[in-house]
């Protein structure tokens, strides 16, 4: 299952590569409103990806669920140390769980630019830092089962 695993987190690392690619903008800007070109770059992209690129969107959608599907194998099987699953699923689940939670329904938000700019800018920053601590998250997980997987 460890390939399963390993492809489904090189994916979700290229997704958040991209998405961290609009999303550092933020930093660098002190003070509580955001650039209006900052705020319009960050924004446009995340309507792009959340709104308007149905159907496929769904793709990272299914892509998560096949992950955490591979290392409930993997758990379920002999494939790996009982450590290594476990630590997968911690380091896959709580990144996929934050994204559904929190991720994605702010940069709906934020794409759509309804609310005042300060909010815009607070939802910017937050998307970034939910970006960052998944990175850290798919990295682990990918050196887990790069490192110890079988």
């Amino acid at each position: 299952m460890t390939p399963f695993v390993t492809t489904g987190g090189a994916f979700l690392f290229t997704i958040l590569y991209a998405d961290l690619m609009f999303d550092l903008q933020v930093l660098g800007h002190g003070g509580r409103e955001l650039p209006e070109g900052v705020l319009a770059s960050i924004s446009n992209y995340y309507r792009r990806v959340t709104v308007e690129a149905r159907p496929l969107n769904r793709l990272v959608v299914a892509v998560m669920v096949g992950t955490l599907a591979a290392i409930v194998l993997q758990l379920a099987g002999d494939d790996v140390p009982g450590w290594v699953g476990l630590t997968s699923l911690v380091l896959a689940g709580l990144p996929i769980l934050l994204a559904a939670v929190h991720t994605f329904p702010t940069a709906v938000r934020l794409g759509l630019r309804a609310e005042p700019l300060e909010v815009q800018s607070r939802l910017a920053r937050s998307i970034c830092r939910d970006h960052l601590l998944c990175l850290v998250a798919i990295t682990s997980l990918l050196a887990v089962e790069l490192g110890f997987g079988r």
